[in-house]
């Protein structure tokens, strides 16, 4: 993924959800809504979430030191997860609480005007938004489908924030229907549902948001399609006989690890096996310029293991 693109659609979403955060404030503050407590929390909650991703990003950045040798791309994946497990949380559960004791205590909806307005002017910024993780998302996610987009993606900011958006924008909803049904039946009881209801929203994403980060922050390998490609690009090479086994494992979203163990005749003189590791080298990052670190170990022929090519490994799938 684009570092560029994912930035883009962070600053993004971070504008979005400042402006709407502070209007949704200011109309809690005259209509009492405890469904638009609840979204100009969720709101403040989604500009930590940038502010987050945004900071991941500048710290994996840094150069590679004795203690981290790989360097620091993993920071993309720990910040990406903190946003998931604490943000999305403090909000889902600020919700839940919040429905819950508007639901106990209902309340009339003071002042209903307000609450439309910013609600109306709200779903307009955060289409906005949700364009430009679409935009940004299409540059990158080729043909493959939105959910297959969410988990395979090994860069977390673009799956992050579409799901943000995404919740956003039903939240928001959600947060239009409490309100006019309070409106239209005199019932606050309807206010605290819909309150409730982005509590749920907003557990279901983080759920589905720290299931993906947390596999990528264990460390994930190359797709099954991928390494059959790397297995092609490495017995390519006339000196290379045939595949092992092999390794991979993304150490941040545009550095990948390749470790392998190839065949070479026995007849092949030193410089001819230096030469096809070269070669092999070449052939893999013209396929994939993210493999970063290569590291081929040569053998004299011995029994392919369990991942070469048409043989997917168990762990390349996600827990």
């Amino acid at each position: 993924m684009s570092a560029e693109g994912g930035t883009k659609a962070i600053v993004a979403a971070l504008a979005a959800n400042l402006g709407i955060a502070v209007s949704k404030m200011v109309a809690f503050a005259f209509t009492g809504s405890s469904s638009m407590l609840a979204e100009s929390i969720h709101s403040m909650a989604d500009s930590g979430n940038q502010g987050l991703l945004l900071l991941g990003g500048k710290r994996s950045r840094r150069e590679r030191t004795q203690q981290h040798q790989f360097g620091y791309g993993r920071e993309r994946y720990f910040y990406a997860f903190v946003v998931a497990v604490v943000l999305f949380t403090v909000g889902a559960v600020f919700s839940l609480y919040e429905g819950y004791h508007k639901i106990s205590h209902p309340e009339e909806v003071k002042a209903p005007g307000w609450a439309f307005g910013v609600l109306i002017v709200a779903i307009i910024m955060e289409i906005f938004s949700f364009r430009t993780a679409i935009v940004e998302s299409n540059r990158v996610r080729g043909d493959q489908s939105w959910w297959s987009f969410i988990r395979r993606a090994k860069a977390p900011e673009l799956p992050v924030v579409l799901l943000e958006d995404l919740a956003a924008l039903v939240g928001l909803l959600l947060a239009l229907f409490g309100v006019s049904m309070a409106v239209a039946t005199g019932d606050g009881v309807w206010d605290g549902i819909g309150t409730v209801a982005i509590g749920v929203l907003l557990a279901v994403v983080a759920t589905i948001l720290a299931i993906e980060t947390k596999s990528l922050l264990i460390g994930e390998g190359v797709t099954p399609e991928h390494e059959r490609a790397i297995v092609e690009a490495l017995e390519s090479v006339e000196q290379v006989d045939h595949l092992i086994h092999m390794r991979t494992e993304y150490l941040g979203p545009d550095e990948l690890l390749i470790a392998a163990k190839i065949a070479v005749s026995h007849d092949d003189t030193a410089a001819d096996v230096a030469r096809g590791i070269d070669a092999a080298e070449a052939k893999i990052r013209e396929r994939f310029p993210e493999a970063k670190l290569i590291y081929l170990e040569p053998a004299l022929d011995e029994p392919a293991g369990k991942t070469v090519a048409g043989t997917a490994s168990p762990t390349l799938e996600k827990d």
